[in-house]
């Protein structure tokens, strides 16, 4: 069957397997003869990180127990979904202390991708609120992993795209929250300065995040509409809103096109209008404003999107930025959706993400001309002390990889030793040399 991330690039033909319970994944991984393999929860992950000739889907197994209400500890399969444990424990108060920009990836992905929100640089990322995590190796069967037991597995599934083993079950923590809606606070900056200056002072928020607009050009270029946001204590539970929009099939080519993107752009920042916005809104529209639209991949057409996510030190962070912007504006090749971040510390995941600095993430349309000013954007961030996300990943080469990660070589020592390296590949591992 045919298969691609949610960027829709690459599609790839493969053959998927999906195991109904957790021992038909040991009798799998146990008899061996299906190889290269990786796993797949929702298929969120941007590009070919969970792509392979094989894939094993965790979308049949589904298992969550009670939360313990005193310290909000509770156990699931990998193949439980966020969006499922909000729809279980909202509305009792509990929520995740760390998020992605949607809910609808599995609790597996979120572990091996260790995601991050608009909070990291005051909480972590997820793999912080991971208790323990059992993994099926090639070589010792079933495992388990935490901080304490078996560390160097732990620290290389987290953030380990999948490589070490078949993540089956993931004990983690939620926090207790005293509303379902969060305060949220909304200005526009005149250009990516004023947008760094607005987040610099603004550390205080627990959520922060900027909308840039990536086609204004001069001296409005890097424009932002920049958000922050607090839970609110009032004490109302609302249960998720229902998706009422889908787009059914690939938008024509013409649709997404600079003109739309900048008329589009032009209504969104003109729509803050005081230099102080407040207001309350549910979670679901401070965190997951795409989820309202399903499938909503297809707007960028039949070839698809490549998101573009990176990391610099904070130091080099407004020189990175202005000069990739710049870039974009000289060659024509424009990002129709443009998000950035304040990242906090690194942990010691030997592939995880974040690390302290400002995260830039970058929507392109699949195009001839966009592959060579990524390769110029992947020099300019390690040659500033940065790395590109994996789970957003389509094309990075191995140079860029190694140089950007300096633990690949302890990661690739712990799949050696429970014999992944055997069995579990993905079309980026094979890429970027693991």
């Amino acid at each position: 069957m045919k298969v691609s991330g949610w960027g829709n690039y690459p599609n790839i033909s493969c053959r998927l397997y999906q195991p109904d319970s957790i021992d038909e994944i040991l009798d799998f991984i146990s008899d061996g003869s299906v190889s290269p393999l990786i796993s797949r929860g929702m298929g969120r992950s941007y590009g070919d990180s969970a792509l392979s000739e094989n894939i094993l889907s965790h979308t049949r197994i589904k298992s969550i127990s009670d939360i313990d209400p005193n310290n909000g500890e509770l156990l699931c399969s990998a193949g439980i979904t966020l969006k499922e444990i909000l729809d279980l424990y909202g509305c009792d108060g509990w929520f995740l202390p760390v998020t992605p920009g949607t809910k609808h990836v599995t609790v597996g992905g979120a572990v091996a991708s260790d995601v991050h929100g608009k909070n990291h640089h005051v909480a972590g990322s997820f793999s912080e609120y991971v208790e323990s995590i059992k993994v099926l190796t090639v070589k010792e069967g079933l495992v388990e992993c935490s901080r304490e037991i078996n560390s160097e597995l732990f620290r290389a599934t987290c953030g380990g795209m999948g490589l070490t083993g078949i993540i089956v079950e993931v004990k983690l923590r939620l926090n207790k929250v005293q509303s379902s809606f969060i305060e949220q606070k909304t200005c526009k900056s005149a250009n990516l300065f004023e947008t760094f200056q607005l987040l610099e002072s603004h550390k205080e928020y627990t959520y922060s995040v900027a909308w840039v607009d990536c086609l204004a050009k001069g001296a409005s270029r890097g424009r932002s509409v920049v958000t922050f946001g607090e839970h609110l204590s009032d004490e109302v539970f609302v249960p998720i809103p229902e998706t009422k929009i889908n787009v059914p099939f690939n938008v024509p080519d013409f649709v997404m096109n600079k003109y739309s993107v900048k008329a589009f752009n032009k209504i969104y920042y003109s729509k803050i209008t005081s230099s102080l916005e407040t207001r309350n809104v549910h979670f679901d529209s401070f965190f997951y404003p795409l989820d309202k639209v399903d499938n909503w991949y297809r707007l960028y057409g039949r070839n698809g999107f490549l998101q573009y996510q990176f990391v610099v030190p904070s130091e080099q962070a407004f020189f990175v930025f202005e000069e990739i912007l710049m870039l974009c504006t000289k060659l024509g090749v424009l990002p129709y959706l443009a998000v950035m971040k304040e990242l906090g510390a690194c942990n010691n995941n030997y592939l995880s993400f974040p690390k302290s600095g400002m995260t830039l993430s970058l929507d392109f349309k699949i195009s001839r001309s966009l592959f060579p000013l990524l390769d110029r954007f992947d020099s300019l961030v390690v040659s500033n002390g940065g790395r590109v996300y994996l789970a957003k990943d389509s094309r990075m080469s191995e140079v860029i990889f190694k140089q950007g990660y300096p633990g690949w070589e302890l990661f690739a020592a712990v799949r050696e030793r429970y014999g992944a390296d055997e069995m579990l590949h993905s079309l980026q591992s094979r890429r970027i040399g693991l």
